[in-house]
């Protein structure tokens, strides 16, 4: 290709010489442009989801190629959201994809250094033997004055921007027949 060809390629050129003058059409596309494809074209499935993150509950597409998320935009069909998703909701995929994300249930023993792999199971024992067992050590049946009480103090809870109206719910649920007493959360973005 010669000098002269190479500069007549421009779009700017293409432009001013052609028939889009207003840059719309024709004059601003190239072979490297008619090869580009969106990101979600090639998706095997699309499932709409809700956005982690507060509690306003966005819509979200979630794209998905062999079996790995590829892309998480905006649901336009979401009437709360219309396809709009705040910064945190637009990186979302992050969530999942990121090679930094903690998939394995990680223990570090009182004193230790290191962190040990636990099969869930045996984490989900634990954390419950140490529920009961803190419940049991703090419960409160009655006040100095016989005034019923049935709670507990060695318990308490705080939620994050992370999670939904609905997992506050079952958790408010939850440490309310515990008997615990210290349930917030911080659902503000």
């Amino acid at each position: 290709m010669g000098v002269r060809q190479w500069f007549l390629g421009w779009p700017v050129i293409r432009q001013i010489t052609g028939d889009d003058p207003l840059g719309r059409g024709s004059a601003v596309r190239s072979a490297r442009t008619e090869r580009t494809v969106p990101r979600t074209a090639q998706a095997d499935s699309v499932t709409r989801s809700i956005c982690p993150y507060c509690a306003v509950g966005c819509g979200q597409q979630v794209f998905v190629k062999d079996g790995a998320v590829t892309q998480i935009e905006g649901d336009p069909d979401s009437p709360i959201s219309r396809g709009r998703l705040c910064p945190k909701g637009s990186a979302s995929k992050q969530l999942v994809t990121s090679p930094s994300r903690v998939t394995k249930v990680l223990y570090r023993r009182p004193h230790g250094t290191d962190w040990d792999e636990l099969p869930l199971d045996q984490a989900m024992e634990m954390i419950a033997d140490r529920v009961l067992a803190t419940r049991e050590q703090t419960w409160q049946q009655r006040d100095d004055e016989g005034r019923t009480l049935r709670r507990t103090m060695g318990i308490a809870s705080l939620g994050g921007a992370t999670l939904d109206n609905e997992e506050n719910y079952l958790m408010k649920k939850l440490y309310t027949a515990m008997g615990a007493v210290q349930i917030e959360n911080q659902a503000r973005i």
